[in-house]
C-alpha cells in the first residue's frame, strides 16, 4: 500500500561553497513527488573565505567529533544561516512551519577521507531543529561508512526515483545517467530495473572556480565567458586524466582537495578556464569504463550545466557513442536545486527506514538507511 506524501525541506551547501540551496518536496520516499518552492541564499565573500580556511583547519581532524580552531564557531554560524534560510523561505512562501514535516540537513563538508572511514560535515542538527521548531534529519553519511561504504555519493537514490518517475518521457533512452556537475562531479547510472550505480567522476567546477579566483579575481566563470576567450591545452588535460583516481574501480569518492591547480600552473587565464572545463567533461566521459554499459542518455544537473564548454565537450564525446546529452530542464527538472530536493527525499526515506545507499553506489556491505533525527 503506498505511503502518504511527506512534506520535506532539503538544505544543501555544496563543495563550491557559494551558499545554501533550499527546496521543498512532498514525496513518499519512493517515486511519487510533488515539487514545491525553492530558494538560494548566497554566502558573502568574507564567509566564503572563512569556509576555505576551515578546509585547511579540518585537515587536522582525526575523528568526526573534533572541531579544532574556529570550526565550532563556524559550525554554529552555518547552522544559524541555514535556520535563517528556512525562516526566510517560509515567510516568502506564506507557509506555516506546521506544514513542513521534516528538514533534510546536509551541512558543509570540510573533510572526506573514505579510505579512513572519516567524513565531516559542519552543521548541528539539534540546533537547527530548535531554531526552526521542525524535526531535522542530519548526518546521513555516517551509517553508510559504518557498513563499509564511501559515505558518498548520496544523491543516487533520488536520481533513480526521478528517472523512473519520468520513464515515459525518457522512452527507450535507458540506461540513463544523471551527471551532477558541482564542485566535484558525480554520476548516477540508472538502469530500467535494478539498483543505481554511482560514484564521483572527478573535479567539476571547483578547479575552474579556484583558477579564475586566483588568476582573475572573480569567484566563478559566469556562463563560461572567460573560457570562451581561451583554448584547450591538451597536455594539461592529459596530465589531469592520468591521475590514479580514474583507474580505480567504483564505488569511489573524492575530497575537494584531491585535485589541485598544480597541473595548470603557467597557463593564461582564459586557456586555464577552458582547459579545466575540458578536464571536467572528459573526466565524466572517462567514467563510462566503470559502468555496466554505456548510457544512452546523460542528464546534466548542477551549476556546471551553465558552462557551455563543459556541456559542449560532454555532448561531443557522448555523441561518439550514440548517446544524447540534455540539461535537467529539458526533462522538466530544476538543475539548480536537484541536490537540495535530494536531501528532502532522503530525509523522508530515513524516516521510513528505507535505504539511502546501496553496494552499487557507495560500496556498503548491504543497502542501508541512515541519518539522525533531531526533534525540536
Amino acid at each position: 500500500m503506498p505511503h502518504e506524501l511527506t512534506t520535506a525541506i532539503g538544505l544543501m551547501s555544496g563543495t563550491s561553497m557559494d551558499g545554501i540551496d533550499l527546496a521543498m518536496l512532498a514525496t513518499d520516499g519512493v517515486s511519487r513527488m510533488e515539487f514545491g518552492g525553492n530558494l538560494f541564499v548566497p554566502y558573502d565573500a568574507a564567509f566564503r573565505r572563512r569556509l576555505e580556511g576551515a578546509l585547511e583547519t579540518a585537515k587536522a581532524i582525526a575523528s568526526r567529533e573534533q572541531r579544532p580552531g574556529e570550526l565550532a564557531e563556524i559550525e554554529r554560524e552555518i547552522t544559524d544561516r541555514h535556520a535563517e534560510a528556512v525562516e526566510d523561505f517560509l515567510r516568502r512562501q506564506g507557509i506555516g512551519r506546521e506544514a513542513v514535516d521534516v528538514i533534510g540537513f546536509h551541512g558543509q563538508t570540510v573533510l572526506h577521507r573514505p579510505q579512513q572511514a572519516l567524513t565531516v560535515q559542519l552543521g548541528d542538527g539539534g540546533r537547527l531543529a530548535e531554531r526552526t521548531a521542525i524535526p531535522v534529519v542530519y548526518d546521513m553519511r555516517a551509517n553508510d561508512m559504518v557498513h563499509g561504504g564511501q559515505g558518498a555519493p548520496l544523491v543516487p537514490a533520488y536520481h533513480a526515483a526521478l528517472a523512473r518517475s519520468r520513464a515515459q518521457m525518457l522512452g527507450e533512452r535507458f540506461p540513463a545517467c544523471f551527471v551532477n556537475v558541482g564542485g566535484i562531479s558525480n554520476i548516477t547510472y540508472v538502469p530500467r530495473d535494478g539498483d543505481p550505480v554511482a560514484f564521483d567522476t572527478g573535479p567539476g567546477n571547483t578547479l575552474i572556480d579556484q583558477w579564475v579566483s586566483r588568476e582573475g579575481g572573480v569567484p566563478f566563470d559566469a556562463g563560461g565567458a572567460i573560457a570562451s576567450e581561451g583554448g584547450v591545452v591538451r597536455a594539461v588535460v592529459e596530465r589531469y586524466l592520468a591521475h590514479p583516481f580514474f583507474e580505480r574501480k567504483a564505488p569511489k569518492s573524492l575530497d575537494r582537495n584531491d585535485f589541485t591547480l598544480s597541473e595548470a600552473a603557467g597557463l593564461e587565464l582564459a586557456d586555464g578556464a577552458r582547459t579545466l572545463a575540458a578536464v571536467a567533461a572528459e573526466a565524466i566521459l572517462k567514467s563510462v569504463r566503470h559502468l555496466p554499459e554505456p548510457p544512452k542518455l546523460w542528464i546534466v544537473c548542477g551549476g556546471g550545466r551553465r558552462n557551455p564548454h563543459i556541456v559542449g565537450d560532454l555532448r561531443a564525446g557522448a555523441a561518439e557513442h550514440g548517446a544524447d546529452v540534455v540539461i535537467a530542464e529539458d526533462v522538466e527538472l530544476n538543475g539548480d536545486f536537484t541536490e537540495a530536493e535530494a536531501w528532502a527525499h532522503l530525509a523522508v526515506r530515513s524516516l521510513r527506514g528505507l535505504p539511502l545507499t546501496f553496494p552499487t553506489t557507495t560500496g556498503c556491505s548491504r543497502a542501508v538507511t541512515g541519518g539522525t533525527l533531531a526533534r525540536p
